[in-house]
């Protein structure tokens, strides 16, 4: 189906249906908490009774968008209609063991975006699932509240790396400025977005950045449990570590590995700046991961230095497979021609 024939068949599910819950990925980013809130905007203003459900805490910056406050964090006890389940490749991906309902209805906007639920729309070219959220507003005809501008904003600021990734094109700027002509106010969104750390997001960040290394052109770092307790920082405050690391002249891929509470178990963001053959988010699948051609994530068992070996090792192999780039979601073991960027 093209897009438009999906929001027409998604419009008639809703139309259907009466109680909804909306949830999306377990560590929740901008986008997850800006389109789930959004969404919920949307469906009450057509009527339709919401539940927005988190399995994660959400950060201190999205707490200044209007409905945050409504978010749960637990399922509920009455069976909704229908689950809508946002940039998720799987119910698990929510951090939730089950999601009951009498209907499931799946919306992403990443490469390795899933049929899995009982109506599916996935749109790769979508800057944010939050865009999406905005179409789907539109072809209703629904009118968009300042409280709706601001999480669909805040979506698609979050999601584009602050407009800067690849993806980013002219209808996102003519999005923004017609959310900002809702009543968004760009100045005041941003100043929550990144001028709002906490004291312990700042100390970890100088962990973290003390810590890192460097191969040829790829960088990466690790946080331990340690060097959270030490900051006195949240997992949270993980968010945005690994954008620091790609930032740098000369690296074209960047790791950050964050130790979970079970030790031998480490969260993985990969970065890649998007203009080069890498795409991160061949690394993150092939080790049971998903996500973005420069944003994606993975979840691996070992000791830091086994994890980063091993990353090391694929990376080498992908780079030097003439297929490397083009997305094919298949292990890359073949040789080709040579890179330098683990020289």
């Amino acid at each position: 189906m093209t897009n438009e024939e999906s929001i027409r068949a998604l419009l008639n599910l809703i139309s259907e249906r009466n109680t909804f819950l909306i949830t999306s990925h377990a560590r929740p980013d901008g986008d997850a908490i800006g389109s789930s809130v959004g969404l919920m905007h949307l469906l009450e203003a057509m009527g339709k009774r919401v539940t927005v459900a988190f399995s994660d805490p959400i950060p201190e910056q999205f707490q200044c968008l209007d409905g945050v406050e409504r978010i749960v964090h637990n399922l509920p006890a009455e069976l909704p209609d229908a689950a809508i389940l946002l940039e998720c490749d799987s119910i698990q991906r929510t951090g939730f063991t089950s999601i009951p309902a009498a209907y499931t209805i799946n919306i992403d906007h990443h490469l390795s975006g899933r049929n899995y639920a009982d109506f599916n729309w996935i749109d790769p070219r979508a800057c944010a699932v939050g865009a999406m959220v905005y179409d789907v507003a539109i072809a209703a005809k629904v009118p968009i509240s300042t409280a709706m501008s601001d999480c669909l904003y805040t979506a698609v600021l979050t999601d584009t790396g602050s407009f800067n990734y690849p993806g980013t094109s002219a209808s996102t700027f003519a999005l923004a400025g017609h959310l900002i002509q809702c009543g968004t106010d760009a100045n005041r969104i941003a100043q929550a977005m990144y001028f709002s750390n906490p004291p312990g997001k700042v100390r970890l960040l100088g962990a973290a950045l003390s810590k890192m290394h460097i191969k040829g052109e790829v960088c990466w770092s690790v946080i331990s449990q340690d060097d959270l307790a030490l900051a006195g920082a949240t997992a949270e405050d993980c968010e945005g570590v690994v954008n620091h690391l790609i930032s740098m002249a000369g690296i074209e891929a960047a790791i950050l590995l964050r130790q979970q509470e079970n030790l031998d178990e480490y969260r993985l963001s990969l970065r890649s700046k998007g203009i080069g053959k890498l795409d991160v988010s061949r690394v993150a699948e092939h080790f049971g991961g998903g996500g973005h051609r420069t944003a994606s994530g993975c979840t691996l068992r070992g000791t830091a230095a086994s994890i980063v070996e091993r990353l090391l090792h694929y990376l080498d192999a992908l780079l030097n497979d003439p297929a490397s780039q083009t997305h094919t979601g298949r292990p890359v073991n073949s040789p080709g021609r040579s890179s330098t960027l683990l020289a």
